[in-house]
């Protein structure tokens, strides 16, 4: 199986954070394929220029790449925007496109977002 990961878990993954991650989603982890939305990349890239990360994104994503098999999602990018111009509960472009993405190939999102798993039936993390 397949699941979607969010910005934040990938940079808890990344800095050897596990122990924010609840029972059920390290086993999720262990257990599945995992895969990212593009827009992953541009969030962590914005997250290291704000300094809110210590590491440029594409050094993120290899390292990843290699450790877990971490994968980049392929759907082409007008659909996701279509679907993702439907969830009108976030102003937030990342979150949008991340579980448009989600949505689109109808796999799991893990995110420890409370809003995000308050309004798509497919994000979960616990």
């Amino acid at each position: 199986m397949t699941i979607y990961l969010d910005t934040h878990v990938v940079l808890w993954l990344y800095e050897g954070l596990v122990r924010k991650l609840t029972k059920t989603a390290r086993e999720s982890i262990e257990a599945n394929d995992l895969l990212i939305s593009p827009i992953v990349r541009l969030e962590l890239q914005y997250l290291y220029e704000i300094r809110r990360s210590r590491q440029v994104a594409e050094a993120i994503l290899s390292d990843l790449r290699a450790q877990i098999g971490l994968a980049i999602c392929d759907l082409p990018f007008d659909h996701v925007v279509r679907k993702a111009s439907e969830l009108t509960w976030t102003r937030d472009p990342f979150d949008r496109l991340i579980v448009a993405h989600a949505i689109s190939r109808n796999v799991r999102l893990l995110t420890k977002d409370v809003r995000i798993r308050r309004h798509a039936k497919l994000a979960f993390w616990s």
